[in-house]
This record gives C-alpha cells, sequence and structure tokens, in this order.
C-alpha cells in the first residue's frame, strides 16, 4: 500500500508539468515505462538554415561632384555656373549621392543657351530579412527609374532605347518639353551596374532667342558622360566596340523630331532649372 501512494504521487507530480517534460517523469521502478515514453517521442528534424546572400559587390560611391573629367564637363557645360558642382544633401553619401550643374552662355544677339547636367547614384546591399540580393534590388530600382523618365509629365516627342557597353542594363530616354516660352531638349540615360543604378539627366534650350539645341547632339554627350559616371562608381570602362549606341540609333528620328518642332510646340525644362539661368 505505501509503495503504491509513492507511485500515485509520481504520477500526479508528472501530470503538473509541461507536457515536454513528461518523458523524463518517472519513478526509480518504472524503467520500462521511461524506455516505451522515449520511444514513443517524435523525433524532431533541425530547422534548415536560409540560404546566405551573396554580398553586394561594390560597397561606396564615388564622390558625385567628381566622376567626369574636365574635358566632359567642359563639353556639356558651356559655361558653368561652379565648375565644382552643387552636392546633393544625402544622410548616407555610400547609399545615395547627388550632383548638379548648369550653365548659360550668352551669344550676344542671338540669345544665350542654357544647360543643366545632374548625376545620381543609388547603391544597395543585400537584404537577408527580405531574402533580396543588392544586386536584385538595384535591378527593381533601375526599372522604375526608366519607367519614371518616360512618364515625364507634360513631355513629348518621347522616345527609348538600350544603351550599348555599358552596365549590366542601360536605357536611354529622350523627349521634349516647354518651359515659360523656352523649347527645352531632355535626355535621360539610366545604367544598372551589378548593386548600383547612375541616372543622369541633361538638358538644354535656346533663351532670349537663342536657337534650339539639336537633340541627337545632346543624346550623344548624355550618353558619353553617363558611361563616364559608370566608370567611376564601377572601375569598368564601357566596351571600346560599342560604337552603335543607342544614341546613334536614335539620331535620325531626333532630327526629325526637332526638325517638326520648329512652331516651338514642344520642349523641355523645369520652372526650377528654368530660374537658374
Amino acid at each position: 500500500m505505501h509503495r503504491s501512494s509513492k507511485r500515485l504521487a509520481s504520477i500526479l507530480a508528472c501530470a503538473a508539468v509541461p507536457v515536454m517534460l513528461v518523458a523524463g517523469c518517472s519513478d526509480s521502478g518504472s524503467k520500462d515505462a521511461a524506455g516505451a515514453s522515449d520511444s514513443a517521442a517524435p523525433a524532431t528534424s533541425a530547422a534548415k538554415p536560409s540560404p546566405s546572400l551573396a554580398a553586394a559587390k561594390y560597397a561606396k560611391l564615388p564622390d558625385p561632384c567628381t566622376v567626369f573629367s574636365n574635358g566632359t564637363l567642359k563639353q556639356l557645360l558651356p559655361k558653368p555656373k561652379n565648375d565644382s558642382g552643387e552636392k546633393g544633401k544625402t544622410s548616407d553619401p555610400n547609399a545615395s549621392a547627388t550632383c548638379s550643374w548648369y550653365s548659360s552662355k550668352s551669344e550676344g544677339v542671338d540669345g544665350s543657351q542654357f544647360r543643366w547636367l545632374d548625376v545620381s547614384f543609388k547603391r544597395y546591399d543585400s537584404e537577408a530579412a527580405v531574402n533580396t540580393t543588392g544586386e536584385k534590388r538595384a535591378e527593381e530600382f533601375y526599372a522604375k527609374q526608366v519607367d519614371l523618365a518616360k512618364a515625364t509629365e507634360n513631355a513629348t516627342k518621347v522616345q527609348s532605347g538600350a544603351v550599348d557597353g555599358t552596365g549590366d542594363a542601360a536605357t536611354w530616354i529622350t523627349y521634349h518639353m516647354k518651359s515659360k516660352g523656352n523649347d527645352y531638349r531632355n535626355q535621360t540615360v539610366v545604367v544598372h551596374a551589378d548593386n548600383i543604378v547612375v541616372t543622369l539627366n541633361y538638358n538644354g534650350a535656346g533663351l532670349a532667342g537663342g536657337g534650339t539645341p539639336d537633340s541627337s547632339d545632346l543624346l550623344k554627350d548624355a550618353e558619353k558622360a553617363a558611361k563616364e559616371a559608370v566608370e567611376a562608381a564601377t572601375g569598368k570602362p564601357a566596351a571600346p566596340d560599342a560604337s552603335q549606341s543607342a544614341t546613334g540609333k536614335a539620331t535620325d528620328e531626333a532630327k526629325k523630331n526637332d526638325k517638326g518642332s520648329k512652331d516651338g510646340k514642344d520642349a523641355k525644362g523645369s520652372d526650377a532649372k528654368d530660374s537658374k539661368s
């Protein structure tokens, strides 16, 4: 009777503990029952760790105001207001960086020529929390930048195409706009290179009676500058055999658009940029 009472007390004690500990509860006289309990416990497999993400290729961005050679700046900006450019504010210069320039060159009785240039860099790290590589994140941002340029409000004669010989993918977008009675020609080049996206904007206009610049010439300059910016960010020069660039392919059509816009119904330039002139 005494032995039965001790066994009952042991059973009641086991009933009061968490289920995970039940298999360890038995008195010294219940080895067979303990063995049966152990054999009945389901086997648990170790959780498989998620596959590790590849680290982003590039860990930093260049100073955006130093990515162009003096020759390139002189070609795109005949008379810049500030040779050093104006660096945009950023909380992390290795995540995003921008710089802009503008030029207004007087041509006397022939008015003046206005030019605006800006370049922006966006860098992405791999994100384990969402299982996405830096390259994939940059690819998605690249697509958004291209769509954004194509959908510019009030833009006309929008054209786009692929740029050869730089980055993993590159697209040019050109369009006309009108601002404050002036005809502007705008060019945007967006490049995706591993975990970095480079976006370059370049526009021009003839002010105070100045002649409207040729879109095809501006686009050639914009593409050249974009390739220079990508090289500064990645250390990889543009492919030397990329002579048949998208710019060249678009030249004839751009000239046709310019010829058809002499009536001043299309062109570009944001009010903010125009006001700097």
